[in-house]
């Protein structure tokens, strides 16, 4: 009766074990469908057929040649295409694209590039995805035809070297994410520099010069809940003290610093000009967001270093901090830059404090220094997804590969950078 109970317990135990070892499957599976569903979603929409209609055509104002034909604008040379910019744009606008870059500096690309912004001024009627693009492609050519005739059909993707080298727009033809990708990459370098060390040094200090006194241990708690604090309070927590009380120093007014635009002002014009609205205080507000992640991962790396090995620099004469700096440091530092690196994730991705810290939604200047005003990737995305044309949708999509790819970019040297100090370890 014993065997035969004990038999019974373990058939059960093994039912159990494969009902659990399903579930854990099937959650896995259950996250890597979403996760290339979502990643699908998004690069469905970075290319596809797109209708733009132009409000002069091509013909009307390009020479015609000996025969009386238009000659086509890629053929023109440049002063070709500075007669067409002269005879069609006024002085104030010629004067104004003079002064960003010397017109007759520009190369015919740029030339026809201008050309067709500021004289055709092209449009988007409609725009279709990949996939769409792919399945109903006559279709498309079908409803394009009899809606606007006169139209042009383009299969375009919307990730491009000009995408990344063009600055904001409200056109999405011309509409770029360079500013955005140096805000967020002055923003969360700055986030990292500020971070970082404190992080760092607060965790060393809890963990191994700290007392286990009732102070301390309301310290810890605390920095647990601060962990769990919705990113929004620390963005009213920057606007209150980083913008506005601590303007003349975020805007860079104490320092005689630049404006926005790059130009040395006088103090007043330049806390006026920033207001405190600049990376810096955008990098403040983010280095207190991830600070209590940082600090808890810390502590976690340094918690589990063995005893053994601070008693055994003790013991041959080594301070606390000899100790700390040449034995604990060293073997903890990989799983620091781990939880490091969970936390800029975080960082890179938010949105919401950096819309209270006065992030700009549509800045078509770069920023060119920390008391500068910004933009960031995230404020980019939400901005273009919350407008109705369907082609900023596109130009969204392709501004999440970009931060997809940048924070991959990232985390790829936190990365490598830990298993660097992980291979020393070990030698």
């Amino acid at each position: 009766m014993n065997a035969s109970f004990q038999s019974a317990s373990l058939r059960e135990r093994h039912r159990n074990g494969k009902i659990f070892s399903a579930l854990f499957f099937a959650s896995t599976l259950f996250a890597i469908v979403s996760l290339v569903t979502l990643l699908a979603s998004v690069l469905d929409q970075t290319a596809g057929w797109v209708l733009i209609e132009y409000s002069i055509p091509e013909a009307d104002i390009v020479p015609s040649d000996d025969e009386g034909n238009p000659i086509p604008l890629a053929s023109l040379e440049s002063e070709g295409l500075l007669s067409i910019l002269d005879e069609n744009l006024g002085g104030r606008r010629l004067k104004a694209l003079d002064l960003e870059k010397p017109l007759a500096e520009r190369s015919p690309g740029d030339l026809r590039e201008l050309i067709i912004a500021e004289v055709l001024e092209p449009s988007v009627v409609r725009s279709w995805n990949f996939a769409e693009s792919m399945l109903s492609r006559e279709s498309i050519f079908q409803w394009a035809a009899e809606t606007v005739p006169e139209g042009s059909l383009v299969f375009r993707w919307w990730i491009s070297s000009s995408f990344l080298s063009h600055s904001q727009s409200s056109n999405a033809l011309f509409a770029g994410v360079r500013s955005a990708i140096l805000g967020s990459f002055m923003t969360i370098v700055l986030t990292i520099l500020i971070a970082f060390p404190l992080g760092l040094g607060a965790a060393i200090y809890l963990e191994e010069y700290a007392r286990d006194n009732r102070i301390n241990r309301f310290i810890k708690t605390n920095i647990y809940n601060l962990s769990g604090v919705p990113s929004i309070i620390y963005g009213m927590l920057g606007l209150g003290i980083f913008v506005r009380f601590m303007a003349p120093l975020t805007s860079g007014a104490l320092f005689s610093a630049a404006s926005a635009a790059g130009d040395s002002v006088p103090l007043e014009a330049a806390a006026l000009a920033a207001d405190g609205r600049t990376i810096l205080s955008a990098s403040l507000t983010l280095a207190l967001l991830i600070l209590p992640m940082l600090i808890i991962n810390a502590q976690e790396a340094i918690r589990a270093v063995p005893r053994t090995l601070r008693e055994s620099g003790y013991a041959l004469g080594a301070t606390r901090w000899q100790v700390i700096f040449h034995h604990v440091l060293p073997s903890s530092m990989d799983r620091i830059l781990t939880g490091t690196v969970l936390a800029v994730s975080r960082g890179i991705g938010e949105t919401a404090p950096l819309v209270l810290v006065g992030a700009s939604t549509f800045l078509t200047q770069d920023p060119t220094g920390i008391f500068s005003k910004f933009t960031t990737l995230p404020i980019q995305i939400y901005q273009w997804t919350s407008r109705p044309q369907s082609e900023f949708r596109n130009i969204a999509a392709a501004a999440i590969v970009v931060l997809m790819v940048l924070l991959m970019s990232l985390n790829s040297a936190a990365i490598i950078l830990r298993n660097k100090f992980r291979s020393q370890r070990r030698v």
